[in-house]
């Protein structure tokens, strides 16, 4: 009971925290459409793109690894706390160059265990990986020909990161894609972002003031064609804030991936249509969306780590937001960062492992399920009219229940105990039968006055959110 009642606690915060929320801004959504809109010159099939999605749509749960250098100062220069996102320190603090390259030679991870790695994603329920090749300190965590600022060639670990990863998830059979940015590079001269040692990008008529296509050729379009060629079979490559990449930019990227490993998929952020949609950090939509789309977000207030955040989210509403991100149509992206010394914070591990067990139960209603028919679960318009900080409508969050669908099942996943006698939503589908999906037990479907109701026992199976599916005539539900 001691354990019930402290999930228990954790989920009251957790409703607290959604029972005022500002769902998915439209403009975000519409700015990644946009992209998306943007189609290179590959004359593929959409039958062919579709069949490049298939395992990344049935996996809907992935982990995200931010690791670097930066986790060195974890969060703090010379004595002093920098704001902001642990992996920004060198942007935030304008730490040159020179200085940040003497972070190498600290770098030795005697603890890093790949297999581990790999294993804490399968417990956790997790379907893929995603881990920084190179984030925008320009630092590559695998051992790149192309530049000596490498986790082989700069460091004494002298080990290459990325290709014991690699060999891990070959042996687990997990999935492995390779974050990359291709824009944002602090380290070279011509690359974007780096205003403090190499003066602006942009001049005030927006006339480019670096050698920013050298710099894409000369490097970041090279490593890219090494990740593709010397680390096996790559899911997918998740490039990031595309400052200044034009289509044509954007086509060169498309292409390398395109002849190299035609299925590898392509994120949102290239700056070019991708396989996806990428939405804004930690940004969920307030509906169903037509494209396929992932929620990129942390487990605390940062992706790289930092020493003085240990905010985690908890496993109920790490739960929510995958169920109410799977029930939308899209994939949840969930990110930890690892200490210098390669351990994972054992909190994330733990609160990853405790969805991990309850997904091992209830799954069903996750792994390659489709949207919910309905939609007025999600939440309604503020009655006041209120707008959010973008303008857009101010939305108030419904918590209680959110559907999955399959074949011929109607997943419903209660978050709080639901009253005895549930409404079902409109369905003109017969309903064959009703039962708990972690143990199998019955549920009474009771039909009165044109309405039927789930009538559900007590107490309820599982604190952290519970499964009934209802299993109905037809394919899908018809309203």
């Amino acid at each position: 009971m001691k354990c019930v009642s402290a999930v228990l606690l954790r989920w009251a915060a957790v409703k607290r925290y959604l029972s005022v929320l500002i769902l998915f801004p439209l403009l975000v959504f519409k700015a990644n459409a946009a992209f998306a809109q943007t189609r290179t010159s590959d004359p593929e099939s959409p039958e062919a793109k579709q069949a490049r999605l298939a395992w990344f749509k049935d996996a809907k749960y992935g982990l995200f690894i931010h690791w670097g250098l930066y986790a060195i100062p974890a969060g703090e220069w010379k004595g002093r706390q920098i704001p902001g996102l642990g992996e920004w320190i060198m942007n935030r603090a304008h730490i040159p160059v020179a200085e940040y390259e003497q972070l190498a030679k600290q770098w030795n991870p005697v603890k890093f265990d790949a297999d581990a790695w790999v294993q804490l994603a399968q417990d956790a329920g997790m379907k893929y990986i995603v881990i920084t090749s190179k984030h925008h300190d320009g630092f590559a965590m695998f051992d790149s020909k192309v530049s000596r600022w490498n986790v082989v060639a700069a460091t004494p670990f002298h080990r290459d990161i990325l290709k014991e990863l690699s060999a891990a998830c070959q042996k687990h059979g997990m999935p492995l894609g390779f974050y990359y940015s291709q824009s944002q590079d602090w380290h070279e001269p011509g690359g974007a972002g780096n205003d403090w040692d190499f003066g602006p990008d942009l001049g005030p008529d927006k006339k480019e003031l670096k050698d920013y296509d050298g710099y894409l050729r000369g490097k970041a379009e090279p490593q890219v064609r090494e990740l593709l060629t010397n680390y096996g079979p790559v899911a997918l490559i998740w490039f990031d804030t595309p400052r200044m990449m034009t289509p044509e930019r954007a086509q060169r990227f498309a292409g390398i991936l395109r002849t190299l490993q035609p299925k590898t998929l392509i994120d949102g952020r290239l700056g070019a249509s991708g396989d996806y949609v990428s939405t804004g950090d930690n940004v969920i939509p307030s509906g169903v969306q037509q494209e396929y789309w992932e929620v990129p977000a942390t487990t605390n207030h940062t992706w790289g780590f930092r020493k003085d955040d240990q905010d985690w989210k908890s496993p109920g509403e790490i739960t929510f937001k995958l169920v109410d991100i799977v029930s939308k149509g899209g994939n949840y992206l969930l990110n930890v960062g690892p200490m210098s010394n390669g351990v994972i914070p054992q909190a994330s591990q733990d609160n990853l492992r405790t969805v991990g067990r309850w997904l091992k139960a209830n799954g069903e209603a996750v792994y390659g399920a489709g949207p919910s028919p309905w939609g007025d679960e999600f939440g309604e318009p503020s009655a006041k009219g209120t707008k959010d900080l973008r303008g857009q409508p101010l939305m108030l969050a419904h918590n209680e229940w959110r559907a999955t669908t399959k074949p011929g099942k109607v997943y419903f996943t209660f978050f709080q105990e639901p009253r005895v006698a549930f409404d079902l939503p409109p369905m003109k589908n017969a309903i064959k039968r009703a039962y708990q999906l972690a143990d199998g037990k019955p549920v009474e479907v009771k039909e009165e006055a044109g309405k039927r109701q789930l009538i559900l026992s007590r107490p309820i199976l599982d604190p952290m959110a519970t499964v009934v599916v209802v299993e109905i005539d037809g394919a899908s539900a018809e309203r």
